[in-house]
């Protein structure tokens, strides 16, 4: 627990103070509340604080954080406790129970609501229907109550007007297969008047408020709630619970699903609202609102099940009940609800020290007695027969003739004159605080509370005449006939006189304290810390008289009167052990109590303990306080040598592995290439074979180490493969090979159809096929130009539509040699036109479509701009011949040609940059140019 709280949240129980006083208590509760923390341990009594507002302490997160764990392992919580009483029921068979006190407003009915949540979520998580069922029922079942028995008052919104006590039946596997709901004094009083600032049921707003019009129309009843007199007081006060997002609107729905879950029927929902409608016009609530929990309990009931077959069921209960009341004006209600607490407060005490005494015993440690407040005496003033006041009041009611209020007091203070915790103004006629006639005082355990006897005797009869009960029995209406099963007597049956509500009540208490007390307890004690239900602010004086009625003060006094703490020998150990040279890292003793005796000696802390069977037992909080201290000396040095060796353990343990893994990938590398290298001569034996050389083999894919080698390999194998070619080739076809390669190595991946799967013949103008009207005469033109330039072959020619820097479009010849590129005029026998020196000559540029668009640039010199035509087939592709054979000629004379592939080709005619494209045009018959502000465009057929 202290590892995720330290000193600065104060003792996380109040067992560990220094001193047990008011003012130590109240300053450890401040400095907790302000620091957020909400709960606190008495030893294993928890004592919440409501902080009216939304902390992040729950949910799935925080529910898997306690589940399992001791009670001290985690800081204090209403998980732990709920933990706690479910790992009792479950591992040690025993029926356990939640008692949840506190006054209206403090918290006890959310704390419910997360102890429910908490079962929920622990049990068994497959999807058994019956299982899951129950969770429903249970879940939802506290919306529905809420609805139906909690109100607005001024003390809490959402406060509780009935006392819940609710069994969850398990079986021998802890899952829930059942449960039973006790009510108690409802204040059905309420129906008919609220205080000012209060609200009825919040049943009565959500029906009108919430309901559709249709729905309202048929029960007679109109949406304002101030039309009734049952509602006029709360009409204007619209919120039930903190939230204001939880509307009556909102919460009239979410009932209406609650009790679809729980398995209410439509016709049973539409009843339950016109009986409510019915109310508005009429006064039987107290009969509804036991009927809607009987229906729930039918539901909740354990179905088909036999001890003998599924072995004894256990249970565990919990208490949600009125707190303790004290207002300006108290009257029966807060009479009954505060006898409520003196019997539930008796009880406390007894179970607590019960327990110790007990523990004590199983443990073989001495009893001392504790001197402690016996509550019996109240309890006693109470319900003692004949003379107690239910007995007293009861004797009134009955009693022929008109017994009036006053007489009924003057009965108490002739009885109880005497009596130590019983005054009234009669008897205490100096005391102006009460009034003659009318107010008695009790001084109950938690304070003297003054009670008016205005109402008492009407308020404790049966006021229903048989007449009345039977009517309404037979009632066509299945649910209100449920709800009056008296009813059925015939009139002459009737002789007994019905028991009066503090009777019933009285009995009804004898039963939940028998109950309680056949179960093992745990407590929550809820506190409320202001009275305007302001979030942070925590006001002492109203926490002090809370601290001092609820015993928490004599709750500290009775777990320190004997020792303070107790924990088993081998927790002990495992918590303190590091603080003794014989017990650490492991003792050597015989036993764990050997041990843990040196480990005191050490300390000089023998006198302070006690030494049971299988638990030591340490009387004063500063034994605690000097091991912790000792403990939190010693833990970063510990921790520092725990570091050190593990992280020496760590990086053993990953140079260990890393290096099986080095030899594993050492292997396996070798192995790889092994397999691999096999795979490639296994593929590679028939490579040798004509025609093809190896061509349709397929590579294996190599391991990543291989694949350098591999690529090697593959580059070998095609030098090795174009070698194996390339020597069958004649000499005569070497010259178009190289020209196709040095033609593919500048345009492939760039522009795809370049011509490579046809012969290339280079001279087109020389060819009776290209140019069949004037082949012999540009031979004859050839024979002129070699004789006068010295040339020694023809590169390339063709037929060319060429535009110059003056949009003038003409038909020409291109001639390309080893010396020279000539632009000749096939109109006059092909005169030159355009010499210009190979070697000017620095590169091309080309499209990547399918066109003839040929720029060529030269040093000093006008881009020519042409486009390859008349060619034999039309449209021929010879760009790409066109750009190997140059290319090829170039890197025979160790010169590099620039070759561009762009679908806007820029080119540069006498200093002006100018753009040429290519239009694609299926219409057009031929290609030709468009000139226009500058750009040149080629219009090309596209076939």
């Amino acid at each position: 627990m202290e590892d995720e709280e330290g000193s600065e949240y104060g003792k996380p129980d109040f067992v560990l103070l220094d001193q047990v006083t008011m003012e130590d208590f109240m300053r450890n509760l401040q400095l907790r509340f302000e620091k957020g923390r909400i709960y606190t341990y008495i030893g294993e009594v928890l004592v919440s604080v409501n902080p009216y507002q939304e902390l992040p302490l729950y949910g799935p997160e925080a529910i898997a954080r306690y589940q399992g764990r001791e009670l001290y392992e985690r800081p204090p919580h209403l998980y732990a406790v709920a933990n706690a009483a479910y790992k009792a029921m479950k591992h040690r068979s025993r029926d356990t129970c939640i008692v949840i006190s506190g006054e209206s407003g403090a918290g006890k009915t959310e704390a419910s609501k997360h102890i429910m949540q908490y079962i929920a979520a622990v049990t068994n998580p497959s999807q058994r229907a019956e299982v899951e069922r129950v969770k429903d029922v249970l879940l939802k079942s506290t919306c529905v109550l809420e609805a139906f028995g909690n109100a607005r008052t001024n003390r809490n919104h959402n406060s509780s007007r009935f006392g819940k006590y609710m069994d969850i039946n398990f079986d021998f596997k802890g899952d829930p297969i059942g449960g039973h709901i006790h009510s108690y004094l409802l204040e059905k009083s309420r129906v008919l008047k609220q205080h000012v600032g209060e609200r009825n049921f919040h049943a009565f707003y959500q029906l009108l408020r919430g309901s559709e019009d249709k729905q309202l129309h048929e029960l007679h009843l109109e949406r304002n709630p101030a039309v009734y007199n049952f509602t006029r007081q709360g009409a204007g006060l619209n919120t039930t619970v903190h939230s204001v997002l939880d509307s009556d609107e909102q919460s009239h729905q979410a009932v209406i699903e609650a009790m679809r879950v729980i398995g209410f029927s439509p016709e049973e929902v539409e009843s339950v609202y016109r009986i409510l409608a019915a109310i508005l016009h009429l006064a039987v609530y107290q009969r509804l609102f036991e009927w809607v929990v009987n229906r729930i309990n039918s539901v909740m009931e354990p179905r088909d099940r036999d001890p003998r077959r599924d072995g004894k069921d256990t249970v565990i209960g919990v208490l949600d009940i009125y707190g303790f009341e004290v207002f300006p004006v108290n009257s029966f209600e807060q009479f009954c609800i505060n006898y409520c607490n003196e019997k539930l407060q008796q009880l406390f005490i007894r179970l607590i020290l019960k327990q110790e005494q007990e523990e004590y015993e199983r443990e073989g440690i001495t009893w001392q007695t504790v001197e402690y407040f016996n509550n019996a005496i109240i309890v006693d003033l109470v319900e003692r027969p004949h003379r107690g006041i239910l007995a007293v009041l009861d004797e009134a009611c009955s009693s022929a003739g008109t017994i009036t209020d006053r007489i009924f007091l003057q009965t108490l203070d002739m009885h109880h004159r005497h009596h130590l915790h019983y005054t009234s103004r009669q008897l205490c006629p100096t005391d102006k605080t009460m009034e003659f006639g009318r107010d008695f005082r009790i001084k109950h355990y938690a304070g003297d509370v003054t009670y008016s006897v205005e109402g008492f005797i009407d308020k404790n009869r049966d006021f229903l005449f048989q007449d009345f009960k039977r009517l309404l029995y037979n009632s066509t209406d299945p649910t209100l006939r449920a709800m009056w099963p008296d009813g059925q007597q015939d009139i002459t049956e009737v002789t007994k006189r019905p028991l009066t509500a503090g009777t019933l009540f009285k009995n009804s208490m004898v039963a939940l304290v028998e109950n309680l007390a056949s179960k093992e307890p745990f407590y929550v004690r809820c506190i409320k810390p202001n009275e305007n239900k302001v979030a942070g602010k925590l006001d002492e004086n109203h926490c002090r008289h809370q601290v001092a009625y609820l015993g928490l003060l004599e709750n500290v006094r009775v777990r320190r009167a004997g020792f303070a703490s107790r924990q088993p020998y081998s927790r002990f150990l495992l918590r303190y052990k590091m603080t003794c040279e014989y017990t650490w890292p492991n003792h050597l003793l015989d036993s764990d109590k050997a041990a843990v005796s040196a480990l005191l000696e050490q300390h000089g802390l023998q006198g302070d303990v006690a030494f049971g069977h299988s638990k030591l037992f340490i009387r004063s909080p500063r034994t605690l306080v000097t091991l912790e201290q000792s403990r939190a000396h010693l833990i970063p040095i510990i921790v520092l040598l725990l570091q050190k060796a593990w992280r020496g353990t760590l990086a053993r343990w990953r140079c260990r592995k890393l290096r099986a893994v080095y030899t594993i990938m050492r292997w396996f590398r070798r192995h790889k290439v092994r397999a691999h290298l096999a795979e490639l001569q296994r593929r590679f034996q028939a490579a040798r074979q004509p025609p093809l050389y190896g061509r349709d083999l397929v590579w294996p894919l190599p391991p990543a180490v291989l694949q350098p080698f591999q690529d090697t390999c593959h580059a070998l194998f095609c030098r090795w493969r174009a070698r194996q070619l390339v020597k069958n080739i004649p000499p005569s076809d070497m010259a178009q090979i190289k020209a196709k390669v040095a033609a593919m190595a500048n345009l492939q991946g760039l522009r795809q159809d370049w011509g490579c799967r046809r012969a290339w013949a280079r001279d087109y103008l020389s060819s009776a096929t290209d140019n069949p009207t004037a082949s012999g005469l540009f031979a004859q033109r050839l024979k002129t130009l070699q004789d006068k330039d010295g040339f020694g072959a023809v590169l390339f020619s063709s037929h060319v539509r060429k535009v110059n820097r003056f949009h003038k479009i003409r038909n020409r010849a291109l001639l390309l040699t080893d010396r020279h590129l000539y632009k000749l005029d096939p109109d006059r026998q092909y005169r030159v036109m355009r010499a210009v020196p190979l070697e000017a000559v620095m590169g091309l540029s080309v499209t990547s479509g399918g066109d003839q668009l040929v720029v060529l640039h030269a040093r000093g010199q006008d881009d020519l701009v042409v486009c390859l035509h008349r060619s034999r087939p039309p449209l021929d592709n010879r760009v790409g011949e066109l750009v190997g054979v140059l290319a090829a000629h170039c890197q025979g004379e160790g010169r590099a040609l620039e070759v561009r592939v762009s679908d806007c080709i820029p080119l540069s005619q006498r200093g002006a940059r100018r753009l040429v494209s290519v239009e694609p045009r299926p219409e057009q018959p031929e290609p030709d140019f468009r000139c226009a502000r500058g750009t040149f465009t080629l219009l090309w057929p596209s076939r």
